[in-house]
């Protein structure tokens, strides 16, 4: 059973209250490394991330199917329940009530005739189109890729069509449409990860398909008949590698009444630090076609493990929420986990707000998220002359939230532990950069693209004024948050040892002062 640990919290806080009373600040330190080293129960193997969702066993990649119903947040996600590495895909399943606390449920879709089942989305038919369900139980239905890998052997180019499932128990048990493939293959190698969403403005379901290198739109009144209306991309966007899973929505620009629509579309290989990445567009949807006048690509993530994110359809005040998965395709099947592989980012809202003459797609941690933070310590003011450093013990080690606001055009930030790994990010507004440095994190010889290299991620669009750093640091993955999610970087690490220590250096000319240096506890969520 997977539920939040309500008494740990308390817990820790009585210890801290005994710790304090008897003045052993330095002994609190020790004492709560010493409880998560330690710990026993589950969920505690090497790695195993305490805030991020991961499988309880085995392989996990893609997020798919997010749709609330019934006051539960679906994640369903691409699983192979027999081994570590890449296989045969089924649906992985799990529901929460904050998509922060999540139970496992058994194994949603597995693989039939038609093929293996590879990623896709999730929709309640509450106008029962489909006929499924009923007016008083409107059904789930789950729109999916199957892939043939008998045919791709054979050679074939029509190996992966679309299929659809409906369940009437809220997603524990599925019936299989009898007429799949609903969507036969005209042609393309790589034709698949169907998002569906209801189309308000012709009042009928609109399904994005991602064909090679490009994006395909389709409309049907009944889930079951589909026909193709319009295609983007083309000439859009950047083209390095195959298109995968994309999502299309609306969003108001943040203080204004003004209506935009954002397409993301993932990209393999292709990013901008390698490999795989998410890209997205702003434009219209006029129910049919999407259109763009954006010539530059634009990234919902600059970090290396970000990738296949989508949102959830159905969510209360039509809030869009987005989930990723954290890896790379560059080495996703080598990092060094022995019972699971594979995780999700923390869930994040996405927003549209104007920086500038222009508007960018900014995107945070969940509010939710904010229930499982904790403890907090916060410093006393940080002062550091230029070329200077200072280091402060981390108490939470890889378990915490660290956040502070940067006056300062420029920072340095180390995390380090007592076997010599460390872990660099480089802050530079006067070279509107930020560099991400994990080649001596830990354990990182595993592929030499996980290791190789630094990455950058330009933040031209920043202003002078003060900005907000926040860093989740959990046991095999750091998320950095510039500006309140204007700039993001999400990347897997795994130390030899949790990090003790976080040094800040001052790289810039003039003395720099930080006031509000925090470092919270994150709870973890899973007993």
């Amino acid at each position: 059973m997977v539920k939040t640990i309500k008494n740990r919290g308390l817990g820790v806080f009585i210890l801290l209250c005994l710790v304090c009373v008897f003045g052993c600040k330095q002994d609190l330190k020790q004492e709560v490394i010493e409880e998560e080293v330690n710990a026993t129960g589950y969920f505690i193997e090497h790695y195993r991330s305490q805030f991020h969702f991961t499988p309880e066993e085995k392989w996990m990649n893609d997020p798919n199917g997010l749709v609330y119903k019934d006051s539960l947040y679906h994640l369903f996600y691409q699983y192979y329940p027999d081994s570590t590495i890449w296989g045969p895909m089924h649906w992985g399943h799990a529901v929460s009530r904050d998509m922060m606390d999540w139970k496992h449920k058994p194994v949603a879709l597995f693989p039939d005739e038609h093929g293996f089942i590879f990623s896709g989305s999730a929709v309640v038919d509450y106008e029962n189109t489909s006929g499924f369900g009923t007016d008083d139980n409107p059904a789930m239905v789950a729109i999916f890729t199957y892939h043939d890998a008998e045919s791709e052997i054979a050679g074939n180019n029509n190996f992966q069509t679309q299929g659809i499932a409906y369940s009437l128990d809220n997603g524990d048990n599925w019936v299989k449409y009898q007429a799949n493939p609903v969507i036969e293959n005209a042609g393309f190698k790589d034709f698949r990860d169907p998002k569906v969403f209801w189309n308000k403005k012709e009042q009928n379901w609109s399904m994005l398909l991602v064909a090679g290198d490009h994006l395909q739109i389709w409309k049907s009144d009944n889930l079951k008949e589909w026909y193709k209306v319009s295609e983007f991309g083309k000439d859009k966007g950047t083209h390095g590698g195959v298109w995968e899973c994309p999502d299309l929505f609306p969003l108001k620009i943040e203080g204004t009444e003004e209506v935009k629509w954002v397409l993301l579309i993932s990209i393999n290989p292709g990013a901008p630090n390698g490999g795989s990445g998410t890209q997205y567009f702003i434009g219209d949807f006029d129910g049919s076609t999407f259109t763009t006048d954006q010539e530059e690509s634009k990234w919902i993530d600059l970090g290396r493990d970000n990738y296949a994110g989508v949102t959830y359809n159905g969510t209360p005040n039509n809030e869009r929420v987005f989930i990723g998965w954290m890896s790379n395709w560059d080495y996703a099947s080598d990092t060094p986990t022995e019972k699971w592989r594979g995780s999700m980012t923390v869930p994040r809202t996405l927003t549209l707000q104007k920086v500038g003459r222009d508007v960018s797609l900014f995107n945070y941690p969940l509010k939710s998220f904010e229930k499982h933070v904790a403890l907090a310590y916060p410093e006393s003011l940080i002062e550091i002359l230029p070329t200077r450093k200072r280091i402060i013990p981390l108490k939470y080690s890889n378990q915490s939230k660290i956040q502070f606001t940067l006056k300062s055009p420029n920072v340095q930030v180390y995390f380090k532990n007592k076997n010599g790994d460390s872990l660099s990010i480089d802050l530079n507004r006067n070279k509107k950069l930020v560099t991400f440095d994990r080649r001596k994190s830990g354990k990182v010889d595993f592929n030499e693209k996980f290791s190789k290299g630094v990455q950058q991620m330009n933040i031209s669009d920043l202003t002078d004024d003060p900005i907000e750093i926040v860093m989740l640091l959990d046991h095999s993955s750091i998320e950095l948050f510039i500006n309140g999610g204007q700039y993001v970087m999400t990347n897997q690490i795994f130390p030899t040892e949790f990090f003790r220590s976080i040094s800040i250096v001052n790289t810039s000319e003039v003395e720099l002062k930080i006031d509000d240096f925090t470092e919270h506890k994150v709870e973890r969520v899973w007993d």
